[in-house]
């Protein structure tokens, strides 16, 4: 029989062992090895069969057994230590609690997704994996963050393959209370209660769980209440699925309720009320529209409080193509913020001129997620240099008149969470040659800017590592396969085989993530005979692991698995090459670290960053790559490969790949193989454990997630917190007023004249000149201007590049026309064909760019009156 109720009955440990339940309900013992293999001591086979998660573990273990440990003064004293190991991580002072200055009380983070541990499946691919290595990062550092998402009670599918290697997707029911989460309760014990309206008169309810990581707290909000209609119920069903109106509940949900969410946890706890609102992507973008209505609810005006909003906002944005992002119609956002639905005080146009596409190029009857989180967010930035320079090109649209490179998105290169994504065999070489805490606080925290204490650990060491780690590998890809196949219908007389696939002597190359067409799954069978006599070769044979999940409604994703799957069933080269099925975290920890080259060919530019390949390198593994997202900015020959990519516009995508597939098979020929093969005096492969240490010393401190949460610190969290602050109610009414002033005058901007002076007639280095410009302000004033000479090096077409900018300072005026007279010394400060013109943009002490209005006035010409001159 089937029952018709489930509940989870949670075991009763005896008094001494109660500290159990406080390292089980933190999560970081899913980056703590020592709490780790005390839950495994409890009992090591129901350990495996809880798949390493310690809520599960509690609920298995004998009864007898607990009360036997209660006993064990061994296991008590174990125990007393990891409880005051997470006492004093949690409550000790950290690298933020050292900082200087007044830095935020509080940091909001909402992600649509976070990749936190297996035990809790709330991530798809490498957005949440980035959100949780972000929490975990800032748990490390001591920075005081609030995590935001969603639960979805089905999470993200899990994969398996039919027999003809077509992917199937299974979406198992989570139970909130086996999962390491506690309900956020009022005072009198009943659980938070959140509502939304909507149209019609319907409620969405939630409530809110909340997950420990470390020292931040992650607040999920759950629509599968009984208060609900089952189509309310199912809001928070699942990752990524349903229609338009289901995608956009959820990220109603997730930004106006978790922006309540968070002011609910803050009232409960006393935890300090945020200054700094992080958007990670724009699905969480409407917490901006309820901060908003926070400050028309007391009082403030819409424009004023527009501007308290985006002082404090900071947005990131991931995706280097505009399909990526979400887009609504313009209707169906009216109709969730009309006067029957939510936050009747604010009037709907007001929210749809947050998202509209009023660009040229953009579409006015869409409402775009990406545009909004910009419009409300006063500091913007891409997640590597290559990313920033493709988002400022593709959103260059809502500033006009700006070069697309002074846009005022910035970038902020991602991370990897080291202490969660480094093997335990390689942190233990570590910790035998540094020390166990010099080697936490360099995968934490992660200051220096090389890891040469690297050098002094020995060659054979290293090797042996390598090896050991391969093994490793291999071993679960044997289990993993078998698993597969007889999923797929294979019977165990079939599958004697497997007992040979992989070897942990041979080169072992991976490719495991997402499969959008972009990233180019099935770029190494361009060439199938090719591929197959480097899998077969009989001195330097390669073998290669494949992983990776298409999205449940991409049948072209589908089909470039099916077609990996057909080849790697294929009898001549099953035991060199396997796709395996449902990646996720845990075959992830896995994969990185036993692999020998991590394989990355997407599309250039179109991968935003690309963490795996970080994590495959905190592991000793060599990166093989397109130049492209963080590889494009940090590659150097002495620790990886470039793949030679065929960009531009006018190749053919399918020459592209032919091109691009031949040269990852010559690299593989002639130049990685090779290496990886040869000997040394020693009998070692010593020019390919250099490599490998280079990895580890030069690219080691750059891929942490604490460099990237310092980053984000210093150069986003602070100034957005200085601005908050300054943003006070009268301060943001004067801004907003400031700013209506100067958008209705400034058609009457304008540039009159600029007169050069003292450039002699053969300009040199080092000379400058002078140049006074007359402008026209029309009603503003030059207190609210700032008038510039932008100057640089010109094309043939006398476009300015690599553009430096002066300000020039009033020096009279308004004279009997209006113009007023600025002046200021231009150097000509670099050799070669050289230009300049001039420009006025809008300023005022509380903007965070000149770009921020995207407003500017440049000459109408550019060389009748001496602007724009060039020296050649």
């Amino acid at each position: 029989m089937k029952a018709i109720r489930r509940i989870t009955v949670r075991p009763v440990l005896p008094g001494p062992l109660a500290p159990l339940n406080e390292l089980a309900r933190n999560l970081r013992w899913s980056w703590h090895d020592g709490t780790r293999e005390l839950f495994r001591s409890l009992d090591p086979e129901g350990w495996d069969a809880a798949h390493g998660d310690p809520v599960r573990l509690l609920g298995t273990v004998a009864p007898d057994r607990l009360t036997g440990l209660a006993a064990d003064p061994g296991f008590l004293e174990r125990l007393a230590v990891c409880a005051a190991e997470l006492r004093e991580y949690t409550e000790g002072e950290r690298w933020y609690q050292r900082q200087p200055g007044e830095p935020p009380a509080a940091i909001a983070y909402f992600s649509p997704e976070f990749g936190i541990t297996a035990a809790l499946p709330q991530y798809s691919g490498g957005l949440g994996i980035l959100a949780g290595d972000h929490l975990k990062a800032a748990s490390d550092l001591g920075v005081p963050l609030i995590g935001v998402g969603l639960l979805y009670r089905h999470g993200y599918f899990r994969q398996s393959l039919s027999r003809d290697g077509w992917q199937q997707e299974h979406y198992p029911v989570l139970d909130p209370d086996e999962l390491p989460l506690t309900v956020l309760k009022e005072a009198d014990g009943t659980p938070a209660h959140l509502v939304l309206a909507l149209p019609g008169g319907r409620s969405l309810h939630a409530r809110v769980w909340v997950a420990q990581v470390g020292r931040v707290p992650l607040l999920l909000l759950d629509s599968d209440m009984e208060e609900n209609d089952r189509g309310e119920r199912e809001v928070t069903d699942r990752l990524y699925g349903g229609g338009s109106e289901h995608r956009l509940l959820q990220e109603m949900l997730l930004g106006i309720g978790g922006v309540r969410a968070v002011r609910t946890y803050c009232r409960l706890t006393g935890h300090p009320a945020p200054e700094v609102f992080h958007t990670n992507e724009g699905h969480a973008g409407f917490l901006g529209v309820e901060r908003i209505h926070e400050h028309v609810t007391r009082g403030l005006g819409f424009d004023a409080a527009l501007e308290a909003v985006r002082a404090g906002t900071v947005f990131t944005t991931h995706t280097p193509v505009p399909a990526g992002i979400d887009r609504f119609d313009r209707d169906l956002i009216a109709r969730h913020f009309g006067a029957d639905a939510e936050l009747p005080g604010i009037d709907a146009e007001r929210v749809l001129r947050l998202g509209t596409e009023t660009y040229p190029g953009g579409e006015p009857g869409l409402f775009n997620m990406a545009v909004m989180g910009l419009r409300l967010g006063q500091r913007a930035n891409g997640v590597s240099v290559l990313h920033g320079r493709v988002s400022r090109e593709m959103f260059s649209g809502l500033w006009p008149g700006f070069d697309a490179e002074e846009v005022p998105i910035t970038s902020v290169t991602n991370g990897v969470h080291a202490p969660t994504w480094v093997a335990p065999e390689v942190i233990r070489v570590s910790a035998r040659q540094l020390g166990a805490r010099r080697t936490e606080d360099a995968l934490s925290v992660g200051e220096g800017t090389r890891w040469d204490a690297v050098a002094e650990i020995p060659d054979p060491d290293i090797w042996e590592l390598r090896r050991t780690l391969r093994a490793g590998l291999v071993g679960e890809v044997r289990e993993r396969l078998y698993r597969s196949w007889r999923q797929r219908g294979a019977a165990d007389a079939e599958l004697g085989w497997i007992d040979s696939v992989l070897d942990p002597d041979i080169l072992t190359i991976g490719f495991a993530r997402r499969v959008p067409s972009y990233k180019r799954l099935t770029l190494m069978l361009r060439d199938r005979d090719r591929l197959t006599r480097l899998l077969l070769h009989p001195e330097r044979p390669v073998q290669v692991v494949v992983a990776g999940k298409a999205h449940p409604a991409d049948d072209g994703g589908k089909r470039l698995i099916q077609e990996l799957v057909r080849f790697t069933d294929d009898p001549r080269v099953r035991h060199r090459i396997v796709f395996l099925p449902d990646y996720g975290m845990a075959m992830a920890k896995k994969l990185y670290p036993g692999c020998d080259v991590w394989l990355n060919n997407p599309l250039r530019p179109l991968e935003a960053c690309g963490t795996s390949g970080m994590k495959a390198a905190l592991n000793g593994c060599l990166n093989l790559s397109v130049l492209d997202g963080w590889w494009d900015e940090w590659f150097a020959p002495d620790f990886g490969w470039a793949i030679p990519t065929a960009d531009g516009d006018t190749t053919d995508p399918e020459r592209r790949d032919d091109l691009e597939a031949r040269a990852l098979y010559d690299l593989l020929e002639r130049r990685i193989t090779p290496r990886f093969y040869e000997r040394g005096p020693e009998g070692l492969p010593d020019r390919w454990i250099a490599m490998v240490r280079e990895t580890l010393t030069r690219l080691g401190p750059k891929v942490l997630a604490g460099r990237m949460v310092r980053e984000y610190v210093e150069r986003l969290y602070v100034p957005a917190a200085a601005a908050h602050r300054e943003l006070r109610d009268d301060a943001a009414r004067g801004l907003a007023e400031w700013k209506a002033r100067v958008r209705a005058g400034w058609p009457r901007v304008r540039v009159d004249h600029v007169e050069p002076s003292g450039a002699p007639s053969a300009p040199e280095l080092g000379a400058s000149l002078t140049l006074r410009v007359r402008v026209r302000l029309g009603e503003l004033g030059p207190e609210d201007v700032e008038v510039q000479a932008v100057a640089g090096r010109v094309d043939p077409d006398d476009r300015i590049a690599d553009a430096s900018a002066v300000a020039l300072k009033s020096v009279g005026g308004p004279d009997l026309e209006g113009r007023w007279v600025f002046e200021g010394e231009l150097a000509l400060d670099r050799t070669g064909p050289f230009g300049y013109t001039v420009r006025i943009l809008p300023s005022h002490p509380l903007l965070a760019s000149g770009a921020e209005l995207g407003l500017v006035a440049v000459p109408v010409t550019t060389k009748s009156d001496g602007s724009g001159v060039l020296l050649r």
